[in-house]
């Protein structure tokens, strides 16, 4: 096992778990505050590095870097199926 495959797994998985809240808030006020201009690169280049990782034999860092891909893609389903927050409609008016 090498150093960095540990050291990318430890930040990926602080890194998901400070997404948790968002993703709670959001399904709790029913709310899609996450743009698809945000989530939709950081789905598709985590998943870029998911498989990058596995080529390279980085087998922690796939798993918790692909779990981390699908904590965006909920924040992306949470904007297609609850739209836009309040406070952006607001905003833009």
């Amino acid at each position: 096992m090498l150093w960095q495959d540990i050291t990318i797994t430890i930040v990926s998985i602080v890194l998901s778990l400070a997404m948790l809240p968002q993703i709670y808030h959001g399904y709790k006020h029913k709310k899609g505050h996450v743009h698809h201009a945000t989530s939709i690169p950081t789905v598709l280049g985590l998943f870029v590095l998911c498989f990058v990782y596995f080529s390279l034999g980085l087998v922690f860092s796939t798993v918790v870097t692909f779990l981390t891909g699908m904590l965006w893609f909920l924040l992306f389903l949470q904007r297609c199926h609850y739209g836009e927050s309040r406070l952006e409609k607001h905003t833009e008016s």
